[in-house]
């Protein structure tokens, strides 16, 4: 049987970026700090292809996937990241005429949380990770990185202004620079904010740590399960830390080099915020990519 992928193509020997497949969902076992959690992953797997062949064997994608994923029953992987990286690898052992790959993955995660003692509940995130592999000079390099996307709300920094100002006029106490730090109506957002950090070789990253770091950005986390006080509680909260969107991502930002102190200078940070208005008819994004380093220069002025 003629292997119909392997031809010269017919026209346009050019070489491609990526080739593979996506949306293929897995159980991963993932063993950490003792405990094991079977996540529910969906992978996006690729190749570069030279421009001497037609095609990419792309059954070799789906049996890869498959036999990792499957191994991972009998003997988990220490975290999602890892799982990429090893098929990454085996996307170019399985490749010969290949010189990279990619792989990505996103996976649903519980966390145990809540406003208050006795209301903790499971609520989800989402887990990233990407692992590309490069084939140079005989050997092969892997770069690895992980992220977490958790939703919380903020607090229109803007519009509460305007509706002290609009009120002092109907109540002119509120002008009383005694009551300035008092909490003022305005709109709300659902905010949904991502963060990812390159994972150098031999150094593991929580996933609970960047979770903290985005909850720490946002005028306040939102849980499932909140009582009558508890409502009020945590809109108060949220209206005595009003931000922009732009305040969310340079808040998150400007905590890393705290929070990731033993990281390298150059691991790359990337992050985005996405805010779900409320009272407008569009969204509002905010995204910024730069490095730990960059961080660090820019936070110790």
């Amino acid at each position: 049987m003629p292997d119909v992928h392997a031809i010269s193509p017919a026209r346009g020997h050019l070489d491609l970026r990526r080739v593979g497949i996506e949306g293929v969902r897995k159980p991963i076992h993932v063993l950490r700090t003792g405990r094991e959690v079977v996540l529910s992953a969906e992978f996006s797997v690729a190749i570069d292809l030279p421009a001497a062949r037609k095609g990419s064997d792309l059954s070799r994608n789906a049996e890869i996937l498959a036999e990792i994923t499957e191994r991972t029953s009998q003997h988990p992987v220490g975290s999602l990241e890892e799982a990429c990286s090893s098929i990454a690898r085996e996307l170019l052992a399985r490749h010969p005429y290949a010189s990279e790959s990619q792989v990505n993955a996103n996976a649903e995660y519980f966390v145990r949380q809540g406003i208050a003692p006795g209301r903790e509940s499971y609520e989800d995130v989402l887990l990233l990770a990407e692992s590309r592999a490069i084939r140079a000079d005989g050997s092969t390099r892997v770069m690895r990185s992980i992220g977490a996307e958790s939703v919380g709300m903020t607090a229109c920094p803007c519009a509460m202004e305007s509706c002290r100002e609009l009120l002092a006029e109907e109540y002119p106490q509120l002008a009383d620079p005694a009551w300035k730090d008092l909490p003022m109506i305005t709109h709300n957002q659902r905010t949904r904010t991502r963060l990812e950090l390159d994972a150098p070789d031999g150094v593991d990253i929580e996933v609970d740590d960047l979770l903290a770091a985005i909850a720490h950005a946002q005028s306040s986390p939102t849980y499932a399960i909140l009582k009558r006080g508890d409502e009020a509680r945590l809109v108060l909260a949220a209206h005595r830390r009003p931000r922009f969107v732009e305040d969310v991502l340079r808040e998150l930002l400007a905590d890393l080099p705290v929070r990731f102190p033993l990281l390298p200078d150059e691991v790359e940070v990337r992050a985005e915020t996405v805010s779900e208005e409320s009272i407008h008819k569009y969204n509002v994004r905010a995204s910024h990519r730069t490095t730990l380093g960059a961080l660090r220069r820019a936070t110790a002025k």
